[in-house]
């Protein structure tokens, strides 16, 4: 059973590294991240810097700390994400909206209710990790 659960967790890890490493690229390209990080494999096409050093980053995440307050702490930054993205959806104009209004601040609110939800260590050091990015952004964009 676990060596089952280990596989196929494997697919999983395998998309949300895919889809981190596109986001590590989209933030190199804009300067939030180091710009090497924006580099495009030239004959695959992929991000190859930015998924090597999100390889690493989970490596010395499962190394070197318990993986459950890891996995709460994931869990905590894709609900941020998440509600992020309602939020933005909740932005768009009347002609381009796909679904109601209301759909976007259900999803919002649910997502504040679970990311509170999660475990309080998962919660403050998710928000300790925001609360750093975002002072870092607005430094960078002062400076520029």
């Amino acid at each position: 059973m676990r060596v089952a659960a280990a596989v196929a967790s494997l697919g999983a890890l395998l998309a949300l590294v895919a889809g981190v490493g596109r986001t590590v690229l989209a933030m190199a390209r804009e300067g939030d991240l180091p710009r090497p990080l924006a580099a495009v494999h030239p004959r695959f096409q992929v991000p190859h810097r930015a998924e090597v050093a999100l390889g690493v980053a989970v490596a010395a995440l499962v190394l070197t700390t318990d993986v459950r307050g890891a996995i709460g702490f994931s869990s905590f930054g894709v609900l941020v994400y998440y509600l992020v993205a309602n939020a933005a959806a909740w932005t768009q104009p009347a002609q381009v909206r796909r679904s109601p209004r209301w759909l976007q601040a259900v999803g919002a609110v649910g997502c504040l209710v679970l990311a509170l939800s999660l475990p309080l260590a998962a919660v403050a050091g998710g928000v300790a990790v925001l609360a750093v990015g975002l002072a870092l952004r607005g430094a960078a964009r002062r400076r520029r």
